[in-house]
């Protein structure tokens, strides 16, 4: 069984899924991804999460597009990058 969340791209759509025993209520979950663009992906990801019971503590990124206002969609959340162009 699954829990899936559908977003958008900056270039289409798209769909992410997770296991429902992956993430048990009040566990702390640490994002963490490559890209931070437009944050359809890190949000979508959040959804799942939240879904499921998980409790976020922070969404890290390698690079972060900051031209792309990404972390603005992420307002509610700590965000970190490494990078930022």
């Amino acid at each position: 069984k699954t829990v899936s969340c559908s977003y958008d791209l900056e270039y289409g759509k798209a769909v992410l899924e997770i296991h429902k025993s992956s993430i048990h209520s009040g566990e702390k979950i640490l994002i963490v991804d490559d890209v931070l663009a437009t944050g359809g992906t890190a949000l979508a990801t959040a959804k799942m999460v939240e879904k499921l019971g998980g409790e976020i503590i922070d969404i890290a990124f390698l690079i972060e597009l900051g031209f792309l206002k990404g972390r603005d969609r992420l307002k509610k959340y700590n965000v970190y990058s490494l990078v930022q162009y």
